[in-house]
């Protein structure tokens, strides 16, 4: 299940919704959003559910992450808390933002030692309607705590005020990605994310689609 579970970004920087490719960006003071998606990717198929509300907190933003991964019988469920901090560029028509994301997995079910994930997040904005991700960091893997390097590179153009079009390119546990799809506005706080990926050298194809809503708390 671990080029299924790179695929469906079980532990991914969930600012991004289900992209793998995080943005620099953090909710405004007194907001808050939740944002969950479901996919399915390879032959037997493997399914994932994830959810993962988040609010902003004086300087950063706290979220929780919950994930189930289905495939053949087999279940797990994991979750977590992530925090991030936006520390250059917070304006959202900065030039150049920066970001630091951290957080950690357990096993729900069956405990065993934490997984976990620590992210520099950079985004560049040439001109008003397009952006350019990029992500460095690593993973640790949950129940071994075997580190790999996690990256990636996202170009993000918005087509108008309701609809942007997704590409990326990521690796993750040593697999990489490819992921194309978009983002559909159907109010100024509430979006749908639709994509399709490619992932590993044997070429296991995903869809996922999620559900993103913002509001405020205060």
């Amino acid at each position: 299940m671990l080029a299924a579970s790179c695929s469906l970004a079980s532990l991914g920087a969930q600012a991004a919704g289900h992209f793998d490719v995080d943005d620099a960006g953090t909710l405004d003071p007194g907001q808050c959003q939740y944002e969950t998606w479901w996919g399915r990717t390879g032959t037997e198929p493997v399914t994932g559910f994830h959810i993962g509300p988040a609010c902003r907190v004086g300087p950063v933003e706290l979220g929780l992450n919950f994930d189930r991964l289905s495939a053949e019988g087999v279940h797990t469920i994991t979750g977590g808390p992530q925090i991030k901090w936006n520390f250059l560029g917070q304006p959202a028509d900065a030039p150049f933002s920066a970001a630091v994301s951290m957080g950690t997995v357990s096993d729900l079910r069956r405990g065993g030692r934490m997984g976990g994930q620590f992210v520099v997040p950079l985004t560049w904005r040439p001109t008003s309607s397009l952006q350019v991700h990029a992500n460095l960091g690593a993973d640790w893997a949950l129940g071994t705590g075997v580190r790999t390097p996690r990256g990636g590179v996202a170009v993000e153009w918005a087509w108008n005020d309701t609809v942007s079009l997704i590409a990326e390119r990521s690796k993750a546990a040593g697999v990489w990605t490819s992921r194309i799809g978009g983002r559909f506005s159907i109010t100024p706080l509430i979006s749908v994310d639709v994509s399709a990926s490619h992932t590993g050298p044997q070429g296991v194809r995903g869809f996922v689609i999620g559900l993103n809503h913002e509001f405020t708390w205060k």
